[in-house]
């Protein structure tokens, strides 16, 4: 496959997941929600982490000029980062958006709950949206960084990765930050 094919098709899976995210947040919710979904924000959480600490050892091996490490470590860390994919898509499912601030969880912050949060709300929301719009836009970046890096095509996977690698990493530790500022709401 060319660049140029496998790069529209990076964009094309990249807003086909995006679409996904956008409708589970409009459709109705079904009325059973099995009992391990709750559990899955904490698991996106560990998962984030995880491919965190990956990238960074990726990012190590690669300097120490061990590409065997650097391949399988970012191999684990797109597949964990899949993982986490199909985990987020199957808890937005099921579960209707957790408010931060919304300690009485009736799906509204009003005012006294919202002057409770003070201004850790707005550091939050602020993280929350840098997080969304990067995790938005990396992935049909990441995608062909994968398919340049396993056909080795070293000069075209560094120059790509070179933008790649600083916004996958800030989305995943920004995901265990958000995660940790929104879970005593859950």
């Amino acid at each position: 496959m060319s660049d140029k094919k496998f790069f529209t098709l990076s964009i094309v899976v990249s807003v086909i997941v995006f679409a996904v995210v956008v409708i589970l947040n409009i459709i109705p919710k079904p009325d059973y929600t099995p009992p391990f979904v709750r559990h899955l924000p904490f698991l996106n959480a560990c998962i984030n982490g995880t491919c965190s600490l990956l990238l960074i050892a990726s990012f190590y091996f690669i300097k120490q000029k061990n590409v065997s490490a650097h391949k399988k470590i970012n191999i684990s860390a797109f597949f964990l980062s899949s993982i986490f994919l199909l985990s987020y898509i199957l808890y937005h499912y099921f579960s209707e958006e957790v408010k931060y601030g919304d300690t009485n969880h009736d799906g509204v912050v009003d005012i006294a709950e919202l002057s409770a949060t003070g201004g850790i709300r707005t550091v939050y929301l602020s993280t929350l949206l840098t997080h969304i719009l990067c995790a938005s836009l990396i992935l049909p970046f990441i995608l062909m960084s994968f398919y340049r890096g396993l056909n080795m095509q070293v000069e075209k996977h560094k120059k790509i990765v070179r933008w790649t690698f600083p916004i996958w990493l800030y989305v995943t530790v920004t995901g265990v930050i958000v995660y940790l500022m929104i879970s005593p709401y859950y």
